[in-house]
């Protein structure tokens, strides 16, 4: 069977963390020569590896909002808080922005616990000779590594140019690579290649560590497989298989891709089979934090969780909403008429606001059903990786591969809107003249404010155009910004900059 799930990961975790790259163990904390001398001390500290990645920093907040926020794909409403209003209106972005800063942060504190625990492990597993014991010191070391991996993969998405070519990329900054917790490494950013390197590398160590036994089955273990709050050889897969996208590495995104498409372990969640009257399995995916698809999801529970997605699309208080944000009304046409996932996303509400403002408010993350029913609000598990997003990029990769196989990537997208239609029959038409068009689209529809449309449209070299909407604020409504703008990278945070011996070097935006 599967080298065992820790139960104890929704354990309270360790105390022991960092608020930046440059900023390690508090005076408080257990010191280092005294810290992870046994299989259940690297336990705790992989417990608090998976703690950190509920940070409303990281994907129940600002790692998933802001990128998209930032872009068309939402209008801020007259009247709001001003949340995250420096984000939105796009050129008042600065390196002391407080919500970026926090977001670099609590990377850089995941990547601190990983090299904690790996500077440690390797004296707990010279004094270890069971077995089992062995296996599960691999197991969580397996995790580590796909944790740092993770980590990176963000960090170099938001604080970096795109990746076009090798030769490009050895030009190109990076971030800052450490392996190691104590030391004497440069605080200096590597090239944009060694970069993703580093994560590479990563990931090959955790697929190696984290591979799945030959005899586990799906059919029997599928329930504690598919509970997705954990890392095995799948989510290497499936990060994998971004990366490789993101490198524009066309062969590799279709290989990792196809490995997590091709298993048996995960099923796109159907619009139109329902799991309970009126819910269909795709629909309690967003209200129960469940679904076959979910290929990792970071795991609350109403004792422990992170930040609320939907607080700034709905601010209920029991009574009315009043919304910070409101969906663009360009997203919401976009969709065709038999496309479950409008219904499924969007539901229309009167706000509350003194002008009355009536729209369709963001409901995929109106929060948990069981969160919802003891008080907390617009709280969702973020699903970090998911079997859709596979099949995006296989699709993209297959047209963007030196012999484009649009006929693939047509299936590709078939299979996709089958799951999200009332009804497609047929195939879906690629070719050269509309391929990409119609890729841009879909990531648009299946993975709307997941986080990821900054990084697309720097990728893509890309721009994009607000023209006022009902109610919006004047201030950000009226906005166009030209592909290769220097704040699809984000600043390097100031006091990163600023602190004692940095060698840090800035983005353009931070000038």
């Amino acid at each position: 069977m599967i080298k065992k799930f820790k139960l104890y990961i929704l354990l309270v975790a360790v105390a022991f963390s960092t608020v930046s790259c440059l900023d390690k163990m508090p005076d408080d904390s257990i010191p280092f020569d005294e810290s992870i001398r046994t299989v259940d001390d690297v336990n705790l500290a992989v417990i608090g590896i998976y703690d950190t990645f509920k940070s409303s920093a990281l994907y129940s907040g600002n790692l998933t909002l802001l990128p998209d926020l930032q872009t068309d794909f939402v209008y801020g409403v007259n009247g709001n808080t001003n949340t995250y209003g420096d984000i939105w209106r796009w050129k008042d972005i600065l390196a002391t922005n407080t919500s970026i800063e926090a977001v670099y942060a609590a990377l850089y504190n995941v990547i601190n616990r990983c090299n904690f625990l790996l500077d440690r492990v390797d004296r707990v597993r010279r004094n270890t000779t069971d077995d089992d014991d062995l296996d599960q010191i691999d197991q969580c070391c397996g995790e580590t590594y796909f944790a740092r991996a993770l980590a990176y993969s963000e960090l170099v998405k938001l604080f970096c140019k795109a990746y076009e070519s090798d030769e490009d990329a050895a030009n190109q900054l990076g971030v800052i690579l450490t392996k190691h917790y104590l030391g004497d490494e440069e605080m200096r950013r590597a090239s944009l290649k060694d970069s993703y390197q580093f994560i590479l590398e990563d990931l090959d160590r955790a697929a190696e560590l984290l591979a799945l036994d030959k005899n586990y089955n799906p059919s029997t273990d599928g329930a504690l497989f598919n509970s997705a709050i954990y890392f095995n050889e799948y989510t290497v897969y499936a990060l994998r298989a971004r990366v490789a996208l993101y490198m524009r590495k066309w062969d590799e995104a279709i290989k990792y891709s196809s490995k997590v498409i091709d298993s048996d372990y995960f099923l796109l969640s159907s619009c139109t089979k329902n799991i309970s009257s009126g819910v269909s399995y795709y629909k309690y995916m967003w209200t129960n934090d469940l679904a076959t698809e979910v290929i990792f999801k970071v795991g609350f529970t109403v004792n422990s969780y992170g930040g609320a997605l939907g607080q700034i699309f709905f601010n209920y208080d029991y009574s009315t909403f009043r919304p910070d944000y409101v969906p663009a009304a360009w997203v919401i046409n976009s969709y065709d008429n038999n496309d479950l996932r409008v219904s499924t996303f969007f539901q229309t509400y009167t706000t509350g606001y003194s002008h009355g403002l009536s729209w369709a408010l963001l409901i995929k993350y109106f929060g948990n059903e069981t969160f919802y029913d003891t008080k907390i609000l617009h709280v969702s598990m973020p699903k970090v990786l998911r079997l859709s997003e596979q099949y995006l990029i296989r699709a993209e990769a297959y047209v963007q591969q030196a012999q484009p196989d649009y006929g693939r990537a047509g299936k590709d997208i078939t299979a996709l809107r089958t799951a999200r239609y009332s009804t497609y029959g047929g195939s879906t038409s690629l070719t050269a003249s509309n391929a990409m068009d119609v890729i841009e689209a879909e990531r648009v529809k299946e993975l709307y404010m997941e986080g990821f449309r900054l990084h697309d449209l720097k990728r893509w070299h890309k721009g994009f155009e607000r023209k006022p909407q009902d109610q919006s604020l004047a201030n950000g409504s009226s906005l166009k910004v030209e592909a290769d703008d220097p704040l699809f990278v984000w600043p390097i945070p100031q006091h990163e900059l600023d602190a004692p011996g940095s060698q840090i070097q800035p983005n353009e935006s931070n000038k």
